[in-house]
């Protein structure tokens, strides 16, 4: 019990702030369906608890054993990240009317936080924080408490996007606020790169 809370505040924070995911969640919202975004959600947050798994199984000691492996993986995040902030730099804020935009699905949603440095830093730092490396239960237990509160978090991005559709429907306002998103995923990349 002693371990619950402190696990589930991290996992809180680490999920709920803002990062790449969380900002394809907004779009989302803002442009399809919820639930067409909660698909999306949900593929980001087994996606997310596949690579913690695979991270407390020992990923992490491989990518720290052959350093170029992770070099590599921190330069395709970084090249995802800044595709990210390209495309959202370039929207004209124009909201679909319909539906025949394809939105980003259930694998994108896996598939992104296997290239997300956020993902990978809250995983490698929260496991070793919070458990011994060879206990599984409390691994096992981590990632029992991540998984929903993984899908709220980034399900409360995806209501905020509706929020946002319903209430800001002029293009320039929605232009600006992608823009603003868009600097901040470059930023993170320039950090990244200077770390």
């Amino acid at each position: 019990m002693s371990l619950i809370l402190p696990m589930s505040a991290f996992a809180l924070a680490a999920s709920i702030s803002p990062g790449p995911v969380n900002i394809v969640c907004l779009s989302s919202g803002m442009r399809y369906r919820l639930h067409r975004g909660l698909i999306f959600v949900t593929g980001a947050t087994l996606g997310f608890i596949a690579l913690f798994l695979a991270v407390g199984a020992g990923l992490h000691s491989l990518l720290l054993r052959y350093p170029g492996l992770s070099e590599g993986l921190t330069w395709a995040g970084i090249a995802f990240l800044l595709y990210l902030s390209y495309r959202l730099a370039r929207d004209n804020g124009q909201l679909p009317e319909t539906e025949e935009a394809q939105p980003p699905g259930f694998w994108t949603g896996a598939a992104m936080q296997w290239l997300n440095p956020k993902a990978w830093l809250a995983s490698a730092s929260g496991i070793s924080a919070y458990t011994s490396g060879s206990a599984t239960g409390e691994l096992l237990l981590f990632a029992g408490l991540y998984l929903p509160i993984c899908w709220l978090s980034l399900g409360s991005w995806v209501c905020a996007g509706r929020f946002l559709r319903q209430h800001v429907r002029q293009p320039k306002v929605l232009q600006t606020i992608n823009r603003s998103l868009a600097a901040l995923l470059a930023g993170s990349c320039l950090i990244l790169m200077l770390d």
